[in-house]
């Protein structure tokens, strides 16, 4: 099974590009203090680091 990670949102998209907003949006983030899990895979480890400023990130065990 592959590790997963917590990812929230604690920045607003508001000034940022609309490449990172469409990536917070396709990482399932909305408002401010939303969160998902996702599997820690390649593409979605790709996606944190694009967004880096945005969110934070947490393994879940």
């Amino acid at each position: 099974m592959a590790a997963k990670i917590k990812i929230r949102l604690v920045r607003s998209v508001i000034g940022s590009l609309p490449k990172q907003r469409a990536t917070v949006r396709s990482l399932g983030l909305g408002k401010i203090g939303s969160s998902t899990e996702q599997e820690a895979s390649p593409a979605i480890l790709g996606m944190v680091k694009a967004v880096s400023h945005l969110v934070s990130v947490e393994e879940i065990k």
